[in-house]
């Protein structure tokens, strides 16, 4: 295998993903993300949605979407702890936790970046509508205002399990707090979260 990795926050997921999983071995290649690398051949035969990261498989296919990549990490995996789950109703909660934070919080937050601070890099590569920016934003805001009360007396989005869900929403709201979109510190219980999820080894890869 080979992951084509490159800066930002998703491909972050993915390393994350793979360290807190135990995962060694897998060799990387960066894109030059900044320069445009993805958005040009040959990189577009290996990823048609010019995004990043990409997992090349051992017979030459490719792997894309962060969500993807991380199951079928998480599936070949052995040994070690699943961190998608490893009964059906785990699993199932761990994908309703990622898909509800992918949604509701993640996209707005990216676009409302891309369609403000972003604009001048991002205008070129993608439509842009600056002026939803600061609505995106606000979703965003009121997605984590909605999650912080459901999550309290947990140490994790999924209770005691460290999951996908996790790692997704650590990466986004690290770089968040990069680009102006910091988390409100009146979200008591996700600053505390947070702070446990930036003590661990992974959150520095």
């Amino acid at each position: 295998m080979l992951l084509l990795d490159a800066v930002g926050p998703n491909p972050k997921v993915v390393r994350m993903f793979i360290a807190e999983r135990g995962i060694t071995g897998i060799p990387t290649e960066v894109i030059d993300l900044r320069g445009g690398e993805n958005r040009r051949q040959p990189y577009l035969s290996k990823n048609p949605a010019g995004q990043c990261p990409a997992l090349q498989l051992d017979d030459g296919s490719y792997l894309t979407e962060v969500t993807a990549i991380c199951e079928y990490l998480d599936e070949i995996a052995t040994p070690g702890t699943s961190l998608i789950g490893m009964a059906p109703r785990d699993r199932a909660e761990t994908r309703m936790w990622t898909r509800r934070i992918d949604l509701g919080i993640i996209e707005p937050m990216t676009a409302g970046f891309r369609y403000a601070e972003g604009l001048k890099f991002f205008t070129p590569r993608m439509r842009c509508i600056p002026q939803a920016a600061d609505d995106l934003k606000l979703i965003a805001r009121e997605k984590l205002a909605w999650l912080d009360p459901l999550i309290a007396g947990r140490t994790f989005i999924c209770g005691e399990r460290l999951t996908l869900a996790d790692i997704m929403l650590f990466a986004f709201l690290q770089f968040g707090a990069t680009v102006g979109q910091q988390l409100d510190p009146a979200n008591a219980n996700l600053t505390a979260w947070y702070a446990r999820m930036a003590t661990r080894p992974s959150a520095t890869i």
